[in-house]
């Protein structure tokens, strides 16, 4: 009998390994459910939620089966369910530590939204718990995938020569106040948990190089105290990165911004959007750049797919999450004290 080893398990006759989406909000229902409609590794085989009037609707359009819906209660049967082999956890930020850890004991792999959880302590405790079980860890970084931002991250390794000064903004307007994004329990904080970490990240992977420090930090003015009382309403920060390299960058929940530049000794380059899910734009001083258009989830879940079926690190593994979350701590520790922030990182 044929068989695809996965690391933690081996799966007899499967061409595609299954996936369980956890929760089933605007991204799972919108981008990621989709997505695995395109997949080639790997397809949505289970979903788990706690609302039961939405179960019909994902029963029809993607044939989940009643033996394969969960809800929060009886998540942990989902280890003796042979069709799925994937967990992806895609709750508000608070939960995503408690759900990784119990997808772990269960045995199943597990691709985590951003950010990777609220705490540098609860995300050393998912990367040990999945290590302890066998199974991989991932997180949902989509740009990775993106080719405009995969060239960003080769131009920062010198094809313009040596990289002078990244500046990137992400901000969206968020006016609901029953938003959990607005609940620092739920999110863990404000618009730096949500849309600053692609900030962050941009900065790492344009730079190719973990940063040395915060430099400064700054919280915006508040202009609804009514809704921003237990997350900030926006904040800027200064990264600073070995051989001198700064990374400026700014999120907001009052208005709109999307965009990502560099500068290096022999040229500058711009993505306007930048970390959209479709529609990536930009330009170098030397032209346009132009790319297919992908589905950034399909190939994000294929690759880490593929990372358990060749026994393999995945291009974003948990490691890379935990040291996103550092940074974010920091940022907010800098901001508060008004004092830079040393950091300390192992290399990927």
């Amino acid at each position: 009998m044929d068989s695809t080893s996965t690391g933690g398990s081996t799966l007899p006759n499967k061409s595609k390994l299954g996936v369980a989406l956890v929760g089933l909000g605007k991204y799972a229902s919108e981008q990621l459910a989709p997505a695995l409609k395109l997949t080639q590794y790997c397809e949505l085989k289970g979903i788990v939620t706690g609302s039961p009037e939405k179960i019909p609707r994902w029963k029809t359009d993607y044939g989940i089966r009643d033996q394969n819906i969960y809800n929060y209660d009886n998540f942990e049967e989902i280890a003796s369910n042979e069709e799925i082999d994937i967990v992806y956890i895609v709750l508000p930020n608070s939960q995503h530590g408690n759900y990784t850890v119990r997808a772990a004991n269960a045995g199943k792999h597990v691709i985590c939204e951003k950010p990777m959880a609220i705490s540098v302590h609860e995300c050393e405790e998912m990367i040990e718990v999945c290590k302890r079980n066998n199974v991989k860890l991932g997180i949902g970084y989509r740009l990775h995938f993106d080719p405009y931002n995969q060239y960003v991250m080769q131009l920062g390794q010198g094809t313009m020569g040596k990289l002078q000064k990244v500046e990137g903004d992400h901000s969206m307007l968020l006016e609901d106040p029953s938003a959990w994004r607005l609940q620092k329990k739920l999110a863990g904080g404000g618009p730096l948990m949500d849309v600053g970490i692609y900030v962050v990240q941009a900065s790492c992977y344009a730079v190719g190089k973990n940063p040395i420090a915060i430099k400064k930090a700054r919280f915006g003015e508040v202009s609804r105290p009514d809704i921003y009382d237990t997350v900030e309403e926006s904040i800027s920060w200064t990264l600073e990165f070995p051989e001198g390299v700064l990374a400026h960058g700014t999120c907001s929940y009052a208005r709109e911004g999307d965009w990502l530049k560099g500068k290096a000794s022999r040229g500058s380059w711009e993505l306007d959007p930048a970390y959209a899910y479709n529609g990536i734009q930009g330009k170098t001083t030397e032209g346009s750049i132009n790319f297919k258009e992908v589905n950034q989830q399909a190939l994000q879940m294929d690759e880490f797919a593929r990372s358990i079926i060749e026994g393999r690190e995945t291009k974003v593994p948990g490691e890379m999450g935990c040291r996103d979350v550092a940074i974010l701590m920091a940022i907010y520790k800098a901001a508060e004290t008004g004092t830079s922030v040393p950091l300390e990182f192992s290399e990927l």
